[in-house]
């Protein structure tokens, strides 16, 4: 959800019965909020429980620092529920289980799922091929076998848009998803709205990847200009021991771009959709709307098929 995470948008979400996420790279170098004084904003909207993303690689000694720091204050706000990614949890699980939270590690298969578990998590965000932003190698299907002998609770993420696709995934054994893409199409998102309607008009066939921003691959809707790989040295350099370093040069790029897309009111829009990221769940968007409504019509769906569901057994 980087850059679309607004303090506004993680309240309306939470406000409509999910557990929503705040991001806070989002919060502070995107959006401009101090982050204590962000949560307390968003505290402002709503009562209901939020979480909080933790990119926690340590390819930045300054970055893992602001990252631990930021944790802090999570915590001490009030905050606890957190989603790692990108880095081993321990010391996350560590600080977040002495508050009584729980911390729940986005994985892509079995070798990362248990080092995840070694390190103490509560529950693991399954990443498939359909999700935007950073993806999976396997299907949803592929990827629940492989780890629904974990004996922790395991999270849908990618390809998650409507109704349909919710109920399809806790039949397959799912505890819950997690949805991004759905929720850059708000009215409540801050992002251009040439994004919101790039996702509405967007259907599965228009999603491809790029590791151009990151160095690994992303989703993205297909457009004009679109690259799908990096330079022959900037590869070079991923494959290397300044692997790192690369991975920062091309955040650092990324976030200046996104950062001025954000705020952009210019039309040219051609060159602005390059790299508009988004999952194959595009092809159920078809409107934009609140998310206050989405998430509390993506509940009555999901009450419903347990009223059924309990009334089948009774049968």
């Amino acid at each position: 959800m980087y850059p679309c995470s607004n303090p506004e948008l993680v309240a309306a979400a939470a406000e409509g019965g999910g557990l929503a996420i705040m991001q806070p790279v989002s919060l502070t170098y995107v959006h401009g909020w101090d982050l204590r004084e962000g949560i307390r904003y968003m505290r402002t909207l709503t009562d209901k429980p939020i979480g909080f993303n933790a990119l926690i690689e340590k390819g930045s000694k300054k970055y893992f620092e602001k990252m631990n720091g930021w944790i802090d204050i999570a915590l001490e706000e009030g905050i606890r529920f957190f989603v790692t990614s990108l880095g081993k949890p321990d010391w996350v699980c560590e600080k977040v289980h002495a508050y009584g939270g729980v911390v729940y590690h986005d994985v892509t298969n079995r070798k990362w799922a248990e080092k995840g578990k070694e390190c103490g998590v509560d529950g693991l965000i399954c990443v498939n091929d359909r999700a935007g932003g950073h993806l999976g190698a396997m299907s949803m299907e592929e990827i629940y076998e492989e780890l629904c002998d974990m004996n922790l609770p395991l999270i849908c993420a990618g390809g998650i848009g409507s109704e349909e696709e919710l109920n399809k995934a806790l039949e397959l054994g799912y505890d819950g998803v997690q949805m991004g893409t759905r929720f850059i199409a708000t009215t409540e998102c801050n992002t251009p709205e040439d994004y919101k309607t790039a996702i509405v008009d967007a259907g599965e066939e228009d999603i491809t990847w790029t590791n151009r921003l990151t160095g690994v691959p992303i989703s993205v809707i297909k457009a004009p200009g679109f690259k799908q790989e990096n330079s022959w040295l900037m590869r070079r350099l991923l494959r290397s021991r300044f692997k790192h370093t690369a991975r920062m040069l091309l955040n650092a790029n990324s976030f200046i771009r996104l950062k001025y897309l954000s705020r952009s009111k210019s039309k040219n829009t051609a060159n602005k959709k390059k790299y508009y990221s988004a999952g194959k769940s595009v092809e159920t968007v078809s409107s934009i709307e609140s998310a206050t409504i989405i998430m509390s019509r993506l509940g009555e769906s999901l009450n419903n098929n347990q009223k059924l569901s309990n009334s089948n057994r009774l049968d």
